[in-house]
Protein backbone atom coordinates (compact mmCIF):
# COMPACT_ATOMS: atom_id res chain seq x y z
CA UNK A 1 0.00 0.00 0.00
CA UNK A 2 1.38 3.42 -1.00
CA UNK A 3 1.40 6.47 1.28
CA UNK A 4 -1.41 8.02 -0.76
CA UNK A 5 -3.52 4.87 -0.38
CA UNK A 6 -2.80 4.78 3.36
CA UNK A 7 -3.81 8.42 3.84
CA UNK A 8 -7.02 7.88 1.88
CA UNK A 9 -7.79 4.71 3.86
CA UNK A 10 -7.52 6.55 7.19
CA UNK A 11 -10.11 9.08 6.07
CA UNK A 12 -12.34 6.30 4.75
CA UNK A 13 -12.25 4.61 8.15
CA UNK A 14 -13.23 7.91 9.78
CA UNK A 15 -16.09 8.02 7.29
CA UNK A 16 -17.23 4.52 8.25
CA UNK A 17 -17.22 5.38 11.95
CA UNK A 18 -19.12 8.66 11.45
CA UNK A 19 -21.74 7.14 9.12
CA UNK A 20 -22.40 4.34 11.63
CA UNK A 21 -22.56 6.88 14.45
CA UNK A 22 -25.21 8.83 12.56
CA UNK A 23 -27.23 5.65 11.98
CA UNK A 24 -27.05 4.53 15.61
CA UNK A 25 -27.78 8.05 16.81
CA UNK A 26 -31.38 8.20 15.60
CA UNK A 27 -32.69 4.96 14.07
CA UNK A 28 -33.35 3.19 17.42
CA UNK A 29 -35.64 6.07 18.42
CA UNK A 30 -37.54 6.57 15.16
CA UNK A 31 -40.55 4.51 16.19
CA UNK A 32 -40.98 6.34 19.50
CA UNK A 33 -40.44 9.71 17.82
CA UNK A 34 -43.05 9.20 15.10
CA UNK A 35 -45.66 7.24 17.09
CA UNK A 36 -45.52 9.01 20.45
CA UNK A 37 -43.63 12.28 20.29
CA UNK A 38 -45.22 13.46 17.04
CA UNK A 39 -48.44 11.61 17.87
CA UNK A 40 -48.79 10.07 14.40
CA UNK A 41 -49.60 6.57 15.64
CA UNK A 42 -48.14 3.11 15.33
CA UNK A 43 -49.24 2.68 11.70
CA UNK A 44 -47.27 5.71 10.50
CA UNK A 45 -44.28 4.73 12.64
CA UNK A 46 -44.27 1.26 11.09
CA UNK A 47 -44.55 2.81 7.64
CA UNK A 48 -41.48 4.94 8.35
CA UNK A 49 -39.41 1.84 9.12
CA UNK A 50 -40.74 0.20 5.95
CA UNK A 51 -39.88 3.31 3.91
CA UNK A 52 -36.26 2.99 5.03
CA UNK A 53 -36.08 -0.49 3.51
CA UNK A 54 -38.02 0.39 0.36
CA UNK A 55 -35.90 3.50 -0.31
CA UNK A 56 -32.75 1.40 -0.06
CA UNK A 57 -34.12 -1.21 -2.46
CA UNK A 58 -34.99 1.49 -4.99
CA UNK A 59 -31.71 3.43 -4.98
CA UNK A 60 -29.12 0.65 -4.68
CA UNK A 61 -29.36 -0.61 -8.30
CA UNK A 62 -28.83 2.97 -9.54
CA UNK A 63 -26.04 3.53 -7.01
CA UNK A 64 -23.98 0.70 -8.46
CA UNK A 65 -24.19 2.15 -11.97
CA UNK A 66 -23.36 5.66 -10.69
CA UNK A 67 -20.30 4.40 -8.79
CA UNK A 68 -19.02 2.68 -11.94
CA UNK A 69 -19.57 5.77 -14.10
CA UNK A 70 -18.68 8.60 -11.72
CA UNK A 71 -16.52 6.94 -9.08
CA UNK A 72 -17.38 6.20 -5.44
CA UNK A 73 -16.40 9.58 -3.96
CA UNK A 74 -18.90 11.82 -5.84
CA UNK A 75 -21.66 9.27 -5.17
CA UNK A 76 -20.78 9.22 -1.47
CA UNK A 77 -20.84 13.01 -1.22
CA UNK A 78 -24.26 13.15 -2.91
CA UNK A 79 -25.55 10.46 -0.53
CA UNK A 80 -24.28 12.42 2.49
CA UNK A 81 -26.01 15.60 1.36
CA UNK A 82 -29.26 13.68 0.80
CA UNK A 83 -29.01 11.99 4.22
CA UNK A 84 -28.28 15.31 5.94
CA UNK A 85 -31.34 16.94 4.35
CA UNK A 86 -33.48 13.92 5.28
CA UNK A 87 -32.30 13.96 8.91
CA UNK A 88 -32.83 17.71 9.32
CA UNK A 89 -36.31 17.66 7.76
CA UNK A 90 -37.27 14.60 9.82
CA UNK A 91 -36.51 16.50 13.02
CA UNK A 92 -38.77 19.37 11.89
CA UNK A 93 -41.55 17.31 10.27
CA UNK A 94 -44.95 17.39 11.93
CA UNK A 95 -47.22 15.61 9.42
CA UNK A 96 -47.26 12.03 8.18
CA UNK A 97 -46.44 12.90 4.55
CA UNK A 98 -43.43 15.04 5.52
CA UNK A 99 -42.17 12.39 7.91
CA UNK A 100 -42.38 9.68 5.26
CA UNK A 101 -40.62 11.79 2.60
CA UNK A 102 -37.89 12.75 5.06
CA UNK A 103 -37.40 9.12 6.09
CA UNK A 104 -37.15 8.11 2.42
CA UNK A 105 -34.38 10.69 1.85
CA UNK A 106 -32.50 9.62 4.98
CA UNK A 107 -32.88 5.90 4.20
CA UNK A 108 -31.77 6.32 0.57
CA UNK A 109 -28.72 8.36 1.56
CA UNK A 110 -27.63 5.91 4.23
CA UNK A 111 -28.14 2.93 1.91
CA UNK A 112 -25.83 4.37 -0.75
CA UNK A 113 -23.08 5.23 1.73
CA UNK A 114 -22.10 1.61 2.37
CA UNK A 115 -21.35 0.38 -1.19
CA UNK A 116 -19.62 3.71 -1.93
CA UNK A 117 -17.37 3.39 1.13
CA UNK A 118 -16.76 -0.31 0.39
CA UNK A 119 -15.68 0.53 -3.17
CA UNK A 120 -13.32 3.21 -1.84
CA UNK A 121 -11.76 0.58 0.42
CA UNK A 122 -11.29 -1.70 -2.60
CA UNK A 123 -9.65 1.10 -4.58
CA UNK A 124 -7.31 1.98 -1.69
CA UNK A 125 -6.21 -1.56 -0.81
CA UNK A 126 -4.63 -4.63 -2.36
CA UNK A 127 -4.98 -8.34 -1.70
CA UNK A 128 -2.52 -8.16 1.20
CA UNK A 129 -4.32 -5.37 3.08
CA UNK A 130 -7.97 -5.78 2.03
CA UNK A 131 -9.11 -8.28 4.67
CA UNK A 132 -7.64 -6.16 7.46
CA UNK A 133 -9.21 -3.03 5.97
CA UNK A 134 -12.68 -4.56 5.92
CA UNK A 135 -12.21 -5.96 9.43
CA UNK A 136 -11.40 -2.43 10.60
CA UNK A 137 -14.48 -1.14 8.76
CA UNK A 138 -16.73 -3.62 10.57
CA UNK A 139 -15.12 -2.85 13.93
CA UNK A 140 -15.60 0.91 13.48
CA UNK A 141 -19.18 0.45 12.27
CA UNK A 142 -20.11 -1.47 15.42
CA UNK A 143 -18.26 1.03 17.59
CA UNK A 144 -20.03 3.93 15.86
CA UNK A 145 -23.45 2.29 16.19
CA UNK A 146 -22.91 1.57 19.88
CA UNK A 147 -21.58 5.02 20.77
CA UNK A 148 -24.25 6.74 18.67
CA UNK A 149 -27.06 4.77 20.30
CA UNK A 150 -25.66 5.41 23.79
CA UNK A 151 -25.33 9.18 23.32
CA UNK A 152 -28.65 9.47 21.49
CA UNK A 153 -30.45 7.63 24.27
CA UNK A 154 -29.21 10.17 26.83
CA UNK A 155 -30.31 13.14 24.73
CA UNK A 156 -33.88 12.19 23.97
CA UNK A 157 -36.85 12.99 26.19
CA UNK A 158 -40.26 11.79 25.00
CA UNK A 159 -41.92 14.72 26.78
CA UNK A 160 -39.98 17.28 24.70
CA UNK A 161 -40.17 17.44 20.90
CA UNK A 162 -37.18 19.79 20.95
CA UNK A 163 -34.91 17.01 22.24
CA UNK A 164 -35.63 14.96 19.11
CA UNK A 165 -35.25 18.02 16.88
CA UNK A 166 -31.80 18.48 18.42
CA UNK A 167 -31.04 14.79 17.89
CA UNK A 168 -31.80 14.90 14.16
CA UNK A 169 -30.02 18.24 13.77
CA UNK A 170 -26.87 16.72 15.28
CA UNK A 171 -27.19 13.75 12.93
CA UNK A 172 -27.44 16.12 9.95
CA UNK A 173 -24.37 17.99 11.20
CA UNK A 174 -22.46 14.69 11.45
CA UNK A 175 -23.24 13.92 7.80
CA UNK A 176 -22.15 17.42 6.75
CA UNK A 177 -18.93 17.00 8.73
CA UNK A 178 -18.37 13.63 7.10
CA UNK A 179 -18.90 15.17 3.66
CA UNK A 180 -16.21 17.73 4.49
CA UNK A 181 -13.79 15.03 5.64
CA UNK A 182 -14.41 12.81 2.60
CA UNK A 183 -14.06 15.76 0.19
CA UNK A 184 -10.39 15.90 1.23
CA UNK A 185 -9.76 12.28 0.19
CA UNK A 186 -7.47 11.96 -2.81
CA UNK A 187 -8.39 8.64 -4.33
CA UNK A 188 -5.50 6.77 -5.97
CA UNK A 189 -6.05 5.17 -9.33
CA UNK A 190 -7.85 1.88 -8.81
CA UNK A 191 -5.49 -1.10 -9.28
CA UNK A 192 -5.82 -2.80 -12.66
CA UNK A 193 -4.70 -6.13 -13.98
CA UNK A 194 -3.31 -6.25 -17.46
CA UNK A 195 -5.69 -8.15 -19.69
CA UNK A 196 -8.63 -7.88 -17.29
CA UNK A 197 -12.02 -7.23 -18.84
CA UNK A 198 -12.81 -3.55 -18.96
CA UNK A 199 -15.54 -2.39 -16.62
CA UNK A 200 -18.82 -1.63 -18.22
CA UNK A 201 -21.99 -0.09 -16.95
CA UNK A 202 -25.75 -0.39 -17.31
CA UNK A 203 -27.13 -3.55 -18.88
CA UNK A 204 -23.70 -4.88 -19.87
CA UNK A 205 -22.53 -4.64 -16.27
CA UNK A 206 -25.64 -6.38 -14.93
CA UNK A 207 -25.40 -9.07 -17.60
CA UNK A 208 -21.75 -9.64 -16.72
CA UNK A 209 -22.64 -9.88 -13.02
CA UNK A 210 -25.47 -12.35 -13.60
CA UNK A 211 -23.18 -14.40 -15.85
CA UNK A 212 -20.64 -14.72 -13.06
CA UNK A 213 -21.65 -18.03 -11.51
CA UNK A 214 -19.54 -17.51 -8.40
CA UNK A 215 -21.06 -14.09 -7.72
CA UNK A 216 -24.61 -15.40 -8.16
CA UNK A 217 -23.88 -18.22 -5.70
CA UNK A 218 -22.34 -15.72 -3.28
CA UNK A 219 -25.48 -13.56 -3.48
CA UNK A 220 -27.68 -16.57 -2.66
CA UNK A 221 -25.38 -17.44 0.23
CA UNK A 222 -25.40 -13.81 1.38
CA UNK A 223 -29.20 -13.70 1.41
CA UNK A 224 -29.37 -16.79 3.64
CA UNK A 225 -26.64 -15.38 5.91
CA UNK A 226 -28.36 -12.06 6.47
CA UNK A 227 -31.84 -13.57 6.64
CA UNK A 228 -30.87 -16.17 9.24
CA UNK A 229 -28.79 -13.88 11.47
CA UNK A 230 -29.00 -10.11 11.07
CA UNK A 231 -32.63 -10.25 10.01
CA UNK A 232 -33.56 -11.95 13.32
CA UNK A 233 -31.69 -9.84 15.87
CA UNK A 234 -34.31 -7.21 16.59
CA UNK A 235 -37.40 -9.16 15.56
CA UNK A 236 -37.64 -12.94 15.55
CA UNK A 237 -34.92 -13.78 18.05
CA UNK A 238 -35.95 -11.08 20.51
CA UNK A 239 -39.63 -12.14 20.21
CA UNK A 240 -38.59 -15.76 20.74
CA UNK A 241 -36.56 -14.82 23.81
CA UNK A 242 -39.41 -12.90 25.41
CA UNK A 243 -42.23 -15.30 24.50
CA UNK A 244 -40.58 -18.73 24.70
CA UNK A 245 -37.60 -18.23 27.02
CA UNK A 246 -39.19 -15.68 29.37
CA UNK A 247 -36.30 -13.27 28.87
CA UNK A 248 -36.74 -9.78 30.31
CA UNK A 249 -36.05 -6.65 28.27
CA UNK A 250 -33.01 -5.91 30.43
CA UNK A 251 -31.61 -9.38 29.65
CA UNK A 252 -32.26 -8.73 25.97
CA UNK A 253 -30.15 -5.58 26.29
CA UNK A 254 -27.42 -7.65 27.96
CA UNK A 255 -27.53 -10.14 25.08
CA UNK A 256 -27.12 -7.34 22.51
CA UNK A 257 -24.20 -5.97 24.55
CA UNK A 258 -22.63 -9.45 24.58
CA UNK A 259 -22.89 -9.53 20.78
CA UNK A 260 -21.11 -6.18 20.45
CA UNK A 261 -18.49 -7.10 23.05
CA UNK A 262 -17.70 -10.36 21.27
CA UNK A 263 -17.20 -8.48 17.99
CA UNK A 264 -14.90 -5.92 19.63
CA UNK A 265 -12.84 -8.56 21.43
CA UNK A 266 -12.70 -11.18 18.68
CA UNK A 267 -12.44 -9.05 15.54
CA UNK A 268 -8.67 -8.77 15.29
CA UNK A 269 -7.99 -11.93 17.28
CA UNK A 270 -9.56 -14.06 14.54
CA UNK A 271 -8.17 -12.01 11.65
CA UNK A 272 -4.91 -13.92 11.18
CA UNK A 273 -6.75 -17.22 11.50
CA UNK A 274 -9.27 -16.16 8.85
CA UNK A 275 -6.71 -14.69 6.45
CA UNK A 276 -4.77 -17.95 6.18
CA UNK A 277 -7.72 -20.17 5.38
CA UNK A 278 -10.03 -20.67 2.44
CA UNK A 279 -12.78 -18.10 2.52
CA UNK A 280 -15.45 -20.65 1.62
CA UNK A 281 -14.44 -22.83 4.57
CA UNK A 282 -14.43 -19.85 6.94
CA UNK A 283 -18.02 -19.08 5.90
CA UNK A 284 -18.89 -22.77 6.28
CA UNK A 285 -17.45 -22.68 9.81
CA UNK A 286 -19.62 -19.65 10.58
CA UNK A 287 -22.67 -21.70 9.60
CA UNK A 288 -21.68 -24.36 12.12
CA UNK A 289 -21.08 -21.75 14.85
CA UNK A 290 -24.48 -20.20 14.18
CA UNK A 291 -26.12 -23.63 14.27
CA UNK A 292 -24.67 -24.04 17.77
CA UNK A 293 -26.04 -20.57 18.60
CA UNK A 294 -29.54 -21.61 17.49
CA UNK A 295 -29.18 -24.83 19.51
CA UNK A 296 -28.39 -22.67 22.57
CA UNK A 297 -31.48 -20.59 21.81
CA UNK A 298 -33.53 -23.80 21.57
CA UNK A 299 -32.30 -24.84 25.01
CA UNK A 300 -33.15 -21.41 26.41
CA UNK A 301 -36.73 -21.51 25.19
CA UNK A 302 -37.59 -25.19 24.91
CA UNK A 303 -35.39 -26.83 27.53
CA UNK A 304 -36.36 -27.50 31.14
CA UNK A 305 -33.40 -25.94 32.90
CA UNK A 306 -33.46 -23.14 35.45
CA UNK A 307 -34.18 -19.54 34.52
CA UNK A 308 -30.51 -18.71 35.10
CA UNK A 309 -29.42 -21.42 32.66
CA UNK A 310 -31.94 -20.24 30.08
CA UNK A 311 -30.67 -16.68 30.44
CA UNK A 312 -27.05 -17.79 30.06
CA UNK A 313 -27.93 -19.82 26.97
CA UNK A 314 -29.80 -16.92 25.39
CA UNK A 315 -26.94 -14.47 26.01
CA UNK A 316 -24.54 -17.08 24.59
CA UNK A 317 -26.64 -17.17 21.41
CA UNK A 318 -25.95 -13.51 20.75
CA UNK A 319 -22.27 -13.88 21.67
CA UNK A 320 -21.85 -16.77 19.21
CA UNK A 321 -23.52 -14.72 16.50
CA UNK A 322 -20.95 -12.01 17.23
CA UNK A 323 -18.09 -14.48 16.79
CA UNK A 324 -19.49 -15.48 13.40
CA UNK A 325 -19.86 -11.83 12.37
CA UNK A 326 -16.22 -11.16 13.31
CA UNK A 327 -15.16 -14.03 11.03
CA UNK A 328 -17.34 -12.84 8.14
CA UNK A 329 -16.25 -9.19 8.07
CA UNK A 330 -12.74 -9.86 6.65
CA UNK A 331 -14.15 -12.58 4.37
CA UNK A 332 -17.34 -11.57 2.55
CA UNK A 333 -16.54 -8.04 1.41
CA UNK A 334 -13.02 -8.88 0.11
CA UNK A 335 -14.51 -11.86 -1.73
CA UNK A 336 -17.05 -9.62 -3.46
CA UNK A 337 -14.20 -7.30 -4.45
CA UNK A 338 -12.08 -10.15 -5.81
CA UNK A 339 -14.98 -11.51 -7.85
CA UNK A 340 -15.57 -8.12 -9.51
CA UNK A 341 -13.84 -7.50 -12.86
CA UNK A 342 -11.71 -4.35 -13.02
CA UNK A 343 -13.93 -1.28 -12.95
CA UNK A 344 -17.07 -3.05 -11.69
CA UNK A 345 -16.37 -3.15 -7.95
CA UNK A 346 -19.04 -0.49 -7.33
CA UNK A 347 -21.71 -2.45 -9.17
CA UNK A 348 -20.82 -5.69 -7.40
CA UNK A 349 -20.77 -3.99 -3.98
CA UNK A 350 -24.16 -2.40 -4.67
CA UNK A 351 -25.62 -5.72 -5.84
CA UNK A 352 -24.46 -7.45 -2.68
CA UNK A 353 -25.80 -4.55 -0.57
CA UNK A 354 -29.14 -4.97 -2.35
CA UNK A 355 -29.20 -8.68 -1.47
CA UNK A 356 -28.43 -7.78 2.15
CA UNK A 357 -31.21 -5.20 2.23
CA UNK A 358 -33.71 -7.69 0.81
CA UNK A 359 -32.78 -10.22 3.49
CA UNK A 360 -33.07 -7.59 6.22
CA UNK A 361 -36.52 -6.64 4.91
CA UNK A 362 -37.82 -10.22 4.62
CA UNK A 363 -36.16 -11.57 7.78
CA UNK A 364 -38.14 -9.61 10.39
CA UNK A 365 -41.39 -9.99 8.44
CA UNK A 366 -41.03 -13.80 8.53
CA UNK A 367 -39.18 -14.32 11.79
CA UNK A 368 -41.16 -12.05 14.11
CA UNK A 369 -44.64 -13.59 13.65
CA UNK A 370 -43.25 -17.15 13.44
CA UNK A 371 -41.25 -16.79 16.66
CA UNK A 372 -44.19 -15.33 18.54
CA UNK A 373 -46.71 -17.98 17.44
CA UNK A 374 -44.61 -21.11 16.82
CA UNK A 375 -41.36 -20.83 18.82
CA UNK A 376 -40.40 -24.49 18.40
CA UNK A 377 -40.63 -24.63 14.60
CA UNK A 378 -39.03 -21.17 14.44
CA UNK A 379 -35.82 -22.11 16.23
CA UNK A 380 -35.54 -25.47 14.41
CA UNK A 381 -36.06 -23.81 11.02
CA UNK A 382 -33.32 -21.27 11.62
CA UNK A 383 -30.95 -23.90 12.93
CA UNK A 384 -31.43 -25.62 9.55
CA UNK A 385 -30.85 -22.30 7.78
CA UNK A 386 -27.51 -22.01 9.60
CA UNK A 387 -26.51 -25.49 8.45
CA UNK A 388 -27.64 -24.45 4.97
CA UNK A 389 -25.04 -21.68 5.12
CA UNK A 390 -22.36 -24.35 5.57
CA UNK A 391 -23.62 -26.35 2.59
CA UNK A 392 -23.87 -23.28 0.33
CA UNK A 393 -20.40 -22.10 1.35
CA UNK A 394 -18.79 -25.44 0.51
CA UNK A 395 -20.56 -25.44 -2.88
CA UNK A 396 -19.32 -21.91 -3.53
CA UNK A 397 -15.75 -23.03 -2.83
CA UNK A 398 -15.92 -25.41 -5.80
CA UNK A 399 -16.38 -22.57 -8.32
CA UNK A 400 -13.84 -20.13 -6.85
CA UNK A 401 -10.29 -19.86 -8.13
CA UNK A 402 -7.42 -20.26 -5.70
CA UNK A 403 -6.78 -16.50 -5.80
CA UNK A 404 -10.41 -15.80 -4.89
CA UNK A 405 -10.87 -18.47 -2.23
CA UNK A 406 -7.42 -18.53 -0.65
CA UNK A 407 -5.48 -15.40 -1.69
CA UNK A 408 -2.88 -15.84 1.06
CA UNK A 409 -1.85 -19.26 -0.30
CA UNK A 410 -1.95 -18.04 -3.90
CA UNK A 411 0.24 -15.08 -2.99
CA UNK A 412 2.68 -17.33 -1.12
CA UNK A 413 3.06 -19.56 -4.20
CA UNK A 414 3.82 -16.59 -6.43
CA UNK A 415 6.39 -15.23 -3.98
CA UNK A 416 7.99 -18.66 -3.66
CA UNK A 417 8.42 -18.72 -7.45
CA UNK A 418 10.07 -15.33 -7.39
CA UNK A 419 7.11 -13.40 -8.87
CA UNK A 420 4.91 -10.62 -7.59
CA UNK A 421 1.38 -11.28 -6.51
CA UNK A 422 -1.15 -9.61 -8.74
CA UNK A 423 -4.66 -8.52 -8.02
CA UNK A 424 -6.90 -11.56 -8.64
CA UNK A 425 -9.35 -11.36 -11.49
CA UNK A 426 -12.75 -12.96 -11.31
CA UNK A 427 -13.21 -15.98 -13.52
CA UNK A 428 -16.47 -15.94 -15.41
CA UNK A 429 -17.95 -19.37 -14.97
Amino acid sequence: MTRAMGAAMRRIHVGNALSAFGLGFTVPYLYVYVAQVRGLGAMTAGSVLAVFAVAALIVLPFAGRAIVRRGPLPVLLAALVLAALGALSLGLAGGAATVLLSAAALGAGQAVMQPALATMIVDCSDTETRSRAFAMQFFLQNLGLGVGGLIGGHLVDTSRVSSFTLLFAIEAAVFVLLAGVMATVRMPRAPRVEGAPAGSSGRDGRRQLLGNRAMVQLCVLGFVLFFACYGQFESGLSAYGVEAAGISTSTLGTALAANTLMIVVAQFAVLKFVERRRRSRVIAAVGVIWAVAWAAAAYAGLGHGSHAMATAAFVSTYALFGLGEAMLSPTLAPLVADLAPAGLAGQYNSAFALVKQLALAVGPAVGGPLAASLPGPYVVAFLLFALGVTVLALRLGRVLTMAQDHPWAARSRVVARGGAAAEPVAAEA
